[in-house]
This record gives structure tokens, C-alpha cells and sequence, in this order.
């Protein structure tokens, strides 16, 4: 699953920069205003498919998603207007919902807790590898015509869709009972567990802060990092040939991605993902090092130093971000697993819907880099926070064995 979809997006996401571009003819704003529509759509739905996942299917609520992933795509691809290209954004954006916080509940159902950490960097890793292949396929078809990966990548991804109906198992998920349970009673009554989760464990309350921070640091990142390299640099001739900015863009993820397949395995050998003082500490010291590619990049001035800058980036983000799943999911009760990490997605949607039009300004008022830089510093309250929910993680912890003493005393 996470190498095909990883395929079929990348085949779609190496060119949407260029053909928001030079087809739909987005300004900055726009290209943010984009993000913002999603996001929006991911904060209205975000609980209520996380519920549905935790009450009736996560592989229903997965295929779902996925299909409705394409579709939302597709539209953007058939029909180059702005109107559109909003309208596809809120059927992915539904799509999204689905699959978020499902995902990483089924697995863990399926696989044990204890293999988490080891499984979503191996996820990771296959994620990357099918990136990769994705982006030569992209740069490829996107050479002829630059909207036919996107039409490609939607009926791609329709079709993984179709195959899991077919293939995907469900063995350790427990659907409530039906006859213990009517549509919108179990409903709320899994919305009311996950909330109660948050309350009873304050470091879910300070993971849900954290995802808020993120939102807001991500669209000035996410819409803008590619557009910075269109639109404020020449690229290079490499002695007289000269290519054309999708080549560049491809080359360009594609160095990225090596280089994030190789931290992802560093760290899946060396990291000891059982310690979790350790991997806290690595999360932080990725997190410190991701912020400081991100000003590097936003602040180049040459292309060079901006190349450094965002494959940094990537590297950093690609070992920190699987490593933060996998702590966040831990923490989390399986009966209201799903709910709850759909809650940090809506709260990161939060964020990103009030993030994306202050970046978009800043990018139209001021500049690219200056949106992308001030991306970067809004990420740096997280450093202190992991610390907190590690602590946080830790007085739980004790709490519920000091409870276990006293009931067998």
C-alpha cells in the first residue's frame, strides 16, 4: 500500500507545481489558498471518518479514502480551473479523513504495538522507493504533456482502491457488536472515549499542541518550496544542454529521496526505538536540524546553497516524522485509536487553514522566501514540547504501575 500509493502520488504531486503554474496560472496566494481548501475540508470531516474507522472497518474506511483520493485528483487534471481545482482539493480532502488515523490504527492491529516503530520506517523506506519511480514515470510523461501524470495518477490510484477490496485482510480489529450498537450512538460514544483519552493523558493534549504547530509551519513549506525554485532561480546548463524546470524538479526529488532512504535505514538499524528517552532525543535533535534546512533553503543565495538546504530538509524530516508516528501511536488506547489520531490530523488541519493565508500574504507582500522562512520558525516550539510529552509520557507511565501495585496489594 505505501509503495503504490507513494507511486501514483508522485507521479501526480512532481508536476502540480508546474501545472498550477503554467496551466491553471495560480499566483502564490492562490497555490497556498489551494492548501487551505484541503485542509479546511480535512477539519470538517477529519473526526467523524476517524470514528467510522473506529466503529464499523479501518480497511472500509481505507478504501474508501483511497478512492476518493483519486477522484479528487482526477478532477483537477480533466479540468485546469481555479474553481476546479478547489473542488478536487475537497474530494481529496475527504478522502484524506478516511484514510488518516485509520492506516496507522490497522496495522497496528494487524502487526503489535512492539513492531511499530521498525514497521512505519520500513513503510517509509518502500514509500520512498516507490516515490522514486514515481517521479522518473513523472518526469517522463510529464516531458510530453505536463497534465497526464495527474489524470494518470488519479485512475492509479482509483484502482489501488478497487484491488483492496479484494486483497486487504482485517484480522485484529474488533468491530463494536451489532446489536450493542446503533450508527450515530456508537458513534458518539467513540468520540466521547477519545476525548476522555486526551483529558486522562496530558501529553495527548500536548501531541495535539504539536500538530497545531505543524499545521501552521507546513503550507508555507508544502505550496511554496517548489514554486521558490521556479520562480527565484535560473537553473544551471550542464555544459550546453539546457532542460526544461520539470527535468530539474525531477532530478531534484529524486537526489531527496536517496538521500531520505538512506537516513531511514541509518536510523532503522541504529535507533533504538524500544528506548524511548532515545528516541524522543533523535525526534528533537531531527525537528532542530529540519528547521535549520528550512531557513537555509528559504535564505540561499545561490541555487547551490538551496539544493543543500532541501535535501536536508528532506533527510531530517524523513527519519523524524515516522519516528513521531510511531511514539504518538504508542500512546494511544487501540479502542480509540483511530478517533484520537484523527483528532491530532484535525487539530494539524487547524493550523494549516489558519497558516495558509498568512503565508500566502506574506508570499504575495513580501516574498517566497520570506513565507518559507517564517515557516521554519514556527516549527521551533515543538523543540521544547516533545520534552514535555516525553515527561508527560513518563508520570503516566508510573501512575498506572503505581495503581497496578496497590490493586494486587
Amino acid at each position: 500500500m505505501e509503495a503504490a500509493t507513494s507511486f501514483f502520488l508522485t507521479l501526480v504531486f512532481t508536476v502540480s507545481t508546474i501545472y498550477r503554474l503554467q496551466t491553471v496560472h495560480l499566483d502564490p496566494l492562490q497555490l497556498v489558498l489551494v492548501g487551505t481548501v484541503l485542509e479546511a475540508t480535512c477539519f470538517l470531516f477529519e473526526v467523524p471518518t476517524g470514528v467510522v474507522a473506529d466503529t464499523f472497518s479501518r480497511r472500509l474506511s481505507i478504501i474508501i479514502g483511497t478512492f476518493l483520493l483519486g477522484a479528487g485528483i482526477g478532477l483537477e487534471g480533466y479540468i485546469p480551473t481555479f474553481a476546479v481545482v478547489l473542488l478536487g482539493q475537497v474530494v481529496s480532502g475527504i478522502g484524506y479523513t478516511f484514510l488518516s488515523g485509520a492506516t496507522q490504527a490497522w496495522i497496528a492491529d494487524e502487526v503489535g504495538e512492539e513492531h511499530l516503530g521498525p514497521v512505519f520506517i520500513r513503510a517509509g523506506q518502500l514509500g520512498q522507493a516507490g516515490g522514486i519511480l514515481g517521479l522518473l514515470a513523472s518526469v517522463a510523461i510529464g516531458s510530453v504533456q505536463i497534465g497526464l501524470p495527474i489524470v494518470l495518477g488519479s485512475a492509479l490510484t482509483m484502482a489501488l482502491a478497487i484491488l483492496l477490496v479484494f486483497i486487504m485482510p482485517e484480522t485484529g480489529f474488533k468491530p463494536t457488536p451489532r446489536e450493542d450498537r446503533t450508527t450515530w450512538q456508537a458513534m458518539g460514544h467513540t468520540f466521547t472515549q477519545g476525548v476522555g483519552a486526551v483529558r486522562r493523558q496530558p501529553r495527548l493534549a500536548t501531541f495535539l499542541v504539536i500538530e497545531a504547530f505543524f499545521g501552521l509551519a507546513s503550507e508555507g513549506w508544502d505550496r511554496l518550496a517548489e514554486a521558490h525554485l521556479l520562480l527565484n532561480f535560473t537553473f544551471p546548463q550542464i555544459g550546453s544542454l539546457s532542460f526544461q524546470p520539470i527535468v530539474w524538479l525531477g532530478a531534484i526529488n529524486l537526489v531527496g529521496s536517496l538521500l531520505a532512504i538512506g537516513a531511514s535505514e541509518i536510523a532503522r538499524r541504529r535507533i533504538k526505538i524500544a528506548r524511548r528517552d532515545i528516541m524522543v532525543k533523535t525526534i528533537t535533535v531531527l525537528a532542530a536540524l529540519r528547521i535549520a534546512s528550512t531557513l537555509l533553503f528559504a535564505l540561499a543565495g545561490s541555487f547551490a546553497w538551496a539544493l543543500v538546504g532541501r535535501w536536508s530538509r528532506s533527510m531530517f524530516g524523513s527519519v523524524e516524522q515516522p519516528l513521531y508516528g510511531a511514539w504518538v501511536t504508542q500512546s494511544i488506547d487501540s479502542q480509540v485509536r483511530a478517533t484520537v489520531l484523527s483528532m491530532t490530523s484535525q487539530i494539524n488541519a487547524v493550523g494549516q487553514i489558519a497558516g495558509g493565508p498568512i503565508m500566502g500574504g506574506i508570499a504575495k507582500l513580501v516574498s517566497v522566501p520570506a513565507a518559507i522562512a517564517v515557516s521554519g520558525l514556527v516549527l521551533a516550539p515543538v523543540l521544547p514540547l516533545y520534552g514535555r510529552a516525553h515527561r508527560q509520557g513518563e508520570d503516566h507511565d508510573a501512575g498506572l504501575a503505581e495503581a497496578a501495585v496497590a490493586v494486587e496489594v
